[in-house]
């Protein structure tokens, strides 16, 4: 048994335990401590020889994922043990329904971790379409009306959008099949990357479409993106964080894998104005929708459409350097928008509310929790020194060197971002305290954490690092 088997092992055992653990505290425990057992099993990958199997298989690009999504992973499991246990004190969770949520959630991380090792194209749409399934369970937690709703509205508007990726997959398998012959060969990444240059164009392009517009809904890129506010704003605040920093990431590296795919063929259409057009769209979207959020979790909801844009975009430009800056900022955004969610988690439960009229004051009242959403904001607006404006500044001067008039709507979607968070944080972190001033029960150290993270980036990249970044971005075209 390779070392990529324990890192999907840990959450699936995980899962299992503790559907069946009676215990309120043991429960999340158990999360945190199952966390920190596949987050070890992914640093491991690091160790030890690549592994390549029919079914899985590892490689300069997953593994960064893999250790990304783990990393966060465990440190919302943190977050979660306490922000879940106060939900069930002040009796919005039932016993029964905490340890649902525990199971589930690792049962999620499982989702995640398969879709991002899987060496077949099946079997990624399986691990995807799973994570749809554990999260729309976790988002309607609360058995509301409004939760039930937004569970519903995930889960269909997601079931479309990954019946037609399936459709795309089966497509791809149509095209692979005259060269390849029938199998799990020409289902397999790595046995697709060079006989992909001798398949029929026209089913390619047909396939991609498909396959943007199916795992690009889970990506929240518009116009498909109408199922996230309404996720993020209902469920509870830990699985927004994963929601955010975690599933959508693994839908965009779906659409990758397939990227890479096509540029091995040159009679297919170029992928990248079509991720260019989806990714100004959503950052201008976004950045506009954030001006008429009344609720604190939507609005950052519409920041995440806003950032996957900026990310897809970067993806579309293609070349090692807007590469390299799309997998930094990749990676920022998931550090900083976890770390956000974390603090909104904490601000929700002192004030009781989440509407940004009710919030003002943080940084009086609640010093700690206060300048911690400052900086996270702060860090998400794209100001210096932290690891988003770098990653920003990459994506912008990136533009301008190869496609200057692509920079003007890139330069409006930033700024208008800029100016929409800025002035809702003057409003909830500064002036009058208002609402309940109860403390904070929980650890902060999630949060800092992460900023913490994200202004290193900003200031040093250690050069394994940077060198670990430049060849997945030579792998991706």
């Amino acid at each position: 048994m390779s070392a990529v088997h324990f890192v999907l092992l840990a959450p699936l055992l995980g899962s299992i335990a503790l559907a069946l653990v009676p215990y309120r505290r043991a429960a999340a425990l158990g999360n945190v401590a199952v966390s920190a057992a596949t987050l070890a099993s992914s640093l491991s990958l690091f160790v030890v020889e690549p592994y390549r199997g029919t079914l899985l298989f590892v490689d300069d690009f997953n593994i960064y994922l893999v250790v990304l999504t783990a990393f966060v992973a465990f440190t919302t499991s943190l977050f979660s043990s306490s922000y879940i246990a106060h939900e069930v004190e002040t009796g919005r969770l039932t016993p029964n329904e905490l340890r649902f949520y525990h199971a589930m959630y690792q049962a999620f991380v499982l989702t995640l971790l398969l879709a991002l090792v899987a060496n077949n194209l099946g079997l990624m749409w399986v691990a995807v379409e799973g994570a749809t399934l554990t999260t729309a369970l976790m988002v309607g937690l609360y058995r509301t009306h409004e939760a039930i709703e937004a569970a519903w509205k995930y889960f269909i508007l997601c079931g479309v959008g990954i019946a037609l990726a399936l459709f795309g997959t089966i497509l791809m398998y149509l095209a692979a099949q005259p060269v390849m012959g029938a199998g799990l060969a020409a289902m397999a990444w790595t046995e697709l990357l060079g006989p992909v240059a001798q398949m029929d164009p026209t089913i390619l392009n047909l396939a991609f479409v498909f396959l943007l517009i199916g795992y690009g809904t889970k990506v929240g890129l518009a116009p498909l993106h109408a199922w996230l506010p309404d996720a993020h704003a209902e469920g509870p605040t830990p699985i927004s964080a994963v929601l955010s920093g975690l599933l959508l990431n693994v839908a965009l590296y779906a659409v990758l894998r397939f990227k890479m795919l096509l540029a091995s063929n040159e009679g297919v259409i170029a992928p990248g104005p079509l991720m260019i057009s989806m990714g100004l769209s959503s950052l201008l979207l976004g950045s506009v929708m954030l001006y008429r959020r009344r609720d604190i979790k939507r609005m950052f909801a519409y920041s995440s459409i806003e950032h996957m844009g900026i990310i897809t975009f970067a993806f579309g430009m293609g070349g090692a350097f807007a590469n390299f800056a799309g997998l930094l900022h990749m990676t920022m955004h998931s550090l900083t928008k976890s770390a956000i969610f974390f603090a909104v988690g904490h601000i929700a439960q002192v004030k009781g509310t989440q509407k940004i009229a009710d919030i003002s004051g943080l940084t009086a009242s609640h010093p700690a929790l206060g300048w911690g959403l400052v900086l996270g904001v702060v860090a998400i607006a794209g100001l210096p020194p932290l690891g988003i404006f770098m990653s920003e500044f990459l994506v912008l001067t990136s533009t301008m060197a190869r496609q200057p008039l692509l920079a003007i709507p890139l330069v409006l979607g930033l700024l208008l971002g800029f100016g929409a968070l800025i002035l809702r944080l003057q409003s909830v972190a500064f002036g009058p305290p208002s609402g309940r001033t109860g403390p904070v029960t929980a650890s902060l150290l999630p949060l800092y954490a992460h900023l913490v993270l994200v202004l290193i980036a900003g200031l040093y990249l250690p050069p394994p690092l940077v060198a670990w970044f430049q060849t997945v971005a030579r792998l991706l075209g």
